[in-house]
């Protein structure tokens, strides 16, 4: 009976110290955060030469995007980023205009594409280009109602095998691209590999980071 007793006893103690080291086990560290825009210079950012652009400048700790005929935009000049397996992270809002503000060209492996944010009339998102199509006639074609002078926070998330899209913390795009032609439309060609852009309006941007993610596992691609 005795005997019985300890070897429960050693037993519920070989099990208590195992929950625990599970319960203890250290997370694993964010990844590798780049910041792009602090608030503070735009070192490393150059305006688009799209011709009848507006000026792009620093003000009150924001990188505003003035309204182009049609188009005005700025490009990252800085270190290389990563192609894949990265989300970029900003606030985007609309101060004048009532087309796109704040539409983001990010790398994509070897390729390119954009998220529109706010176009053909004021509301409308999605990617650019899937297959030659653009982001009002594509799988990702969505509608967003934006109020002016509103932030938006807006991630976009590339891994080896999709591409996702949230606005503040509604997923907006969640596509797998592995069979699809990624591109971009031939305007935002000056804002390769990464950059964003306005249509005749004016927008504001603030808190753009990039963040290096884990190599995409076996999981996702299922």
């Amino acid at each position: 009976m005795q005997k019985s007793l300890i070897t429960l006893l050693a037993a519920l103690s070989l099990a208590f110290i195992s929950w625990t080291s599970a319960e203890e086990k250290p997370v694993a560290p964010a990844g590798k955060v780049h910041v792009l825009f602090d608030g503070k210079s735009l070192d490393h950012w150059k305006p688009a030469e799209f011709g009848g652009e507006g000026k792009v400048h620093l003000r009150d700790g924001l990188l505003f995007i003035e309204t182009g005929e049609p188009m005005t935009g700025v490009t990252w000049k800085g270190p290389e980023l990563p192609k894949v397996d990265y989300e970029i992270t900003y606030e985007a809002k609309r101060i004048e205009g009532s087309d796109f503000f704040g539409t983001v060209t990010f790398p994509v492996q070897k390729d390119t594409c954009s998220f529109v944010l706010g176009g053909w009339g004021g509301g409308l998102t999605g990617l650019s280009n899937l297959d030659g199509n653009n982001a009002s006639e594509n799988e990702t074609t969505g509608y967003h109602d934006f109020e002016q002078n509103k932030w938006y926070k807006i991630k976009v998330r590339v891994t080896k095998t999709k591409m996702q899209v949230w606005i503040d913390d509604a997923q907006v795009v969640d596509v797998v691209y592995t069979d699809k032609k990624i591109g971009i439309r031939v305007e935002v060609e000056l804002n390769k590999p990464l950059g964003f852009s306005t249509y005749r309006c004016t927008g504001a941007l603030r808190n753009i980071k990039v963040t290096e993610l884990p190599p995409s596992d076996a999981a996702e691609k299922k």
